[in-house]
């Protein structure tokens, strides 16, 4: 039997940052109720009779929306979701949330005006993109091209995500705070994958693309529309220098600095010999 005062929802828990917060919960003893597509008990956005099982016998959550709350019908979701959260006795709601997003700012406000105790984790792009999403396969064929532009961006670890995310969780001193969480160093594309390349000893060819052949390649390689959406959203909208700015986000919730993407590379990607 689960601990009611102590177990904690993670939605997304197969997810980039939804896997480590769990790991890091597990890690202090506290019950992590770790549910996505495919688990039992089944969570699933897009399915709304598997929300309110999930919310039984828990007093928090984590909230990751896939695929990001950018999307068409997400501030819906993300409403009829929180309304649920609070029948069900939950306390605490920390968001996962996209910075530079209006759509993400409109489900921020939901959660915040939703008298139960929340905290916003606003983060730039992941580290992780260019290891375990749809960066990967071009980075270790050695040809990456993409629309970005000289636009740079204050990558963050998804380490740095969790360990806020956690403290939001579990320490009331961080209830009802927005955290703007970035990377202590702006980087364009070009020069993140630069770096890659230099500090692990590859071979990678970085071009800049127009968005409409960078689309026609995706649609090639039978990327579902929806996804193609909403890179192309990311690429044209959010990429557009909004967010060419650092902030302190990680050091006010945590006390310390955010990893520096120098550090990322080098425990994701060794040295070819």
């Amino acid at each position: 039997m689960e601990n009611n005062s102590k177990t904690i929802l993670v939605l997304g828990a197969n997810g980039k940052t939804g896997s480590r917060v769990a790991k890091k919960l597990e890690a202090l003893n506290i019950v992590v109720r770790k549910v996505s597509r495919s688990t039992e008990p089944r969570f699933d956005w897009e399915d709304k009779n598997t929300w309110a099982p999930v919310l039984k016998g828990v007093t928090s959550v984590y909230i990751t929306f896939q695929p990001d709350l950018a999307v068409k019908g997400a501030e819906e979701c993300i409403d009829l979701f929180v309304n649920m959260a609070k029948k069900a006795g939950i306390q605490k709601l920390v968001l996962l949330s996209g910075r530079g997003e209006p759509e993400a700012q409109r489900c921020e406000k939901i959660v915040m005006e939703s008298g139960l105790n929340w905290t916003i984790v606003r983060a730039s792009w992941f580290n992780q993109n260019f290891s375990e999403s749809f960066l990967m396969e071009p980075i270790l064929a050695g040809y990456v091209a993409l629309p970005a532009g000289e636009v740079k961006e204050p990558f963050i670890d998804a380490d740095d995500i969790a360990d806020v995310v956690v403290a939001s969780l579990i320490d009331k001193q961080h209830d009802n705070k927005v955290y703007e969480v970035t990377g202590p160093r702006l980087l364009s594309f070009k020069e993140a994958i630069h770096e890659i390349a230099q500090a692990s000893h590859r071979d990678i060819e970085y071009l800049d693309i127009p968005l409409s052949e960078y689309v026609s390649q995706m649609r090639e390689y039978q990327v579902p529309e929806e996804a193609i959406a909403l890179i192309s959203y990311l690429f044209k909208e959010v990429l557009d220098g909004r967010n060419e700015s650092i902030t302190n986000g990680v050091e006010e919730a945590l006390g310390r600095k955010p990893k520096d993407f120098s550090q990322y590379v080098a425990l994701n990607f060794p040295v070819v010999v």
